[in-house]
């Protein structure tokens, strides 16, 4: 892989977040725009992972972004709760358990089915904020009377007001914020969410259990939303009812979609853009109400003209301009090659006849157990309706260890639909499965394949946007994790084994030298 450079990012972090309010008012950024940019940015790094690395598009943030500022704020208003930063992270475990609830309903179906749902509660949070809870909530008027934060320090006690004493507190929370996204991203998990993301068939059939995967992402975007919404009431000394309307989720959908989603960075540029150009539009130019049309014309723009955001076009220039003598010299190589060619085919030819090719032994993944005996594999009564269409009908079939079988038909035999019975990827309507004597009639497809069956398809089924590395990563922790590990925080070069099985893996097909190559730069052979 690719040498990795430990703490670069969170470096340059650190150091854009101390210089900001030392070279920001030469742009005539007000520091009350630059805290309201890290509070936008800090709720938009939890969405970014749903969407940006998970692609799941919810609309109803709205709802974990009130949620956890109302918990805060009433903490700190109305139950007589001193302390600000614990009463934030109160509602944030508020807000990450709403999330939980919601996400067992709102991830039982799909695409934009899934954005549907979440919009519909989004509204309905609304709803009970601005009326059933309007006690506890202050309805339309809000939490007003919540207190700025201090940090007592045993000899001294910092107070954190307005401005740009209020932008270090706010700073210090998106540095944290942005530190932990970054681990997550880095770590297995982030890795099979980019999986789910690319190809969600794919990785629930290496043995992947993804609807717990994309929950997790739910309730991490949920808790960073509650985090931001608590923040939100902080910096405006009360906490207001406009955090639960529909417009403040399209805002930040739109605001990383012009910072660039996939990036953690996107949302707070996005933000950047997007705030500057209010305050500019409103108070520079005298549009009033019409600095919406202006800046829905500029977002418009944007995502025509740069499809993956300003983080990701910068990006795809990069990639662009390195990309011109990294082929120059990849062409004098294939030259190179071609030339030596000829000489070196009789040397391998005179190797090959002197030597004895040695086998490379595949990595056991469950083996048969021991006293077992009889077929690996057996099918009895295997039969598939679609309604009045019969696919297959009382298929038995058997395959014992070591023997190969060929299944052959026409097209519309019910081919497929078999294999697709066998690896448990659609349930027959009857007869029964068994796999290493388990009945494995009736189980998911991640779970056989937890148990060593699996197939591969016809039409390639890749992570596409993912390296080669990347690809055979994401098998290999299946089998060396199970289907589901919150290690959120684990690098995966720690884990042990799996580097050695993804090189030795890449041996096996020749592309030890391609691992940081995208799949999608690969020939049809190579895929």
């Amino acid at each position: 892989m690719l040498k990795q450079r430990p703490f670069l990012v969170e470096t340059l972090t650190a150091i854009g977040l101390i210089l900001a309010p030392i070279l920001l008012p030469y742009l005539d950024f007000a520091p009350n725009t630059v805290n309201r940019i890290l509070v936008w940015g800090l709720f938009g790094i939890g969405f970014d992972i749903l969407f940006g690395y998970t692609g799941l598009l919810s609309f109803g943030q709205s709802a974990f972004y009130g949620t956890g500022g109302m918990v805060a704020a009433y903490l700190l208003t109305r139950a007589g709760f001193p302390y600000v930063t614990p009463a934030i992270v109160a509602g944030t475990v508020a807000a990450a358990v709403t999330g939980y609830l919601v996400g067992l309903i709102a991830l039982r179906r799909t695409g934009i089915y899934f954005a549907m749902i979440t919009v519909a509660i989004a509204e309905v949070f609304f709803y009970l904020e601005f009326n059933p809870l309007s006690e506890w909530t202050g309805g339309e008027n809000g939490l007003p009377g919540v207190p700025t934060p201090t940090l007592n320090l045993g000899f001294t006690t910092i107070h954190f007001t307005t401005g740009w004493s209020l932008y270090q507190y706010l700073a210090g929370c998106y540095f944290v914020g942005i530190v932990v996204a970054l681990r997550i991203v880095r770590s297995p998990v982030g890795t099979i969410l980019r999986a789910i993301r690319e190809n969600p068939l794919r990785a629930a059939a290496v043995g992947h259990n993804i609807h717990a995967y994309k929950l997790t992402a739910f309730v991490i975007a949920a808790a960073y939303a509650g985090f931001a919404g608590g923040l939100l009431g902080v910096l405006q000394g009360f906490m207001p009812y406009e955090a639960f309307v529909f417009d403040t989720s399209g805002q930040l959908v739109m605001q990383t979609a012009i910072g660039g989603a996939g990036t953690l960075f996107g949302p707070l540029v996005g933000a950047t853009v997007w705030l500057f150009l209010q305050d500019f539009l409103q108070a520079a130019l005298h549009l009033g109400a019409a600095w919406k049309l202006v800046l829905g014309l500029v977002f418009v723009l944007l995502v025509c003209f740069l499809r993956h955001g300003i983080i990701g076009g910068i990006k795809d220039l990069y990639d662009l301009l390195a990309r011109g003598p990294a082929k120059k010299a990849e062409l004098r190589d294939a030259a190179a090659v071609s030339g030596m060619a000829a000489a070196d085919e009789q040397k391998v030819a005179e190797r090959e006849i002197a030597q004895e090719p040695a086998a490379i032994p595949l990595p056991a993944h469950n083996p048969v157990p021991s006293g077992f005996s009889g077929p690996i594999l057996q099918a009895t009564g295997l039969t598939k309706h679609y309604g009045g269409v019969v696919a297959n009908s009382d298929i038995d079939f058997s395959v014992n260890p070591g023997e190969l079988r060929g299944i052959i038909g026409p097209n519309g035999a019910g081919k497929t639909t078999f294999f697709k019975m066998l690896t448990c990827e659609v349930p027959p309507t009857s007869g029964k499965i068994v796999f290493e004597g388990r009945d494995i009639t009736g189980m998911s497809v991640t779970d056989v394949c937890q148990l060593g069956l699996t197939k591969s398809y016809q039409i390639n089924q890749l992570f596409n946007r993912l390296t080669v590395g990347e690809n055979l990563t994401i098998a290999a922790l299946a089998e060396l994790r199970g289907k589901f590990k919150l290690d959120l925080f684990k690098n995966p070069r720690h884990i042990p084994g799996l580097m050695e099985q993804v090189e030795h893996t890449l041996e096996l097909v020749n592309l030890a030298d391609r691992i940081d190559t995208p799949v999608s730069d690969l020939a049809y052979g190579e895929k």
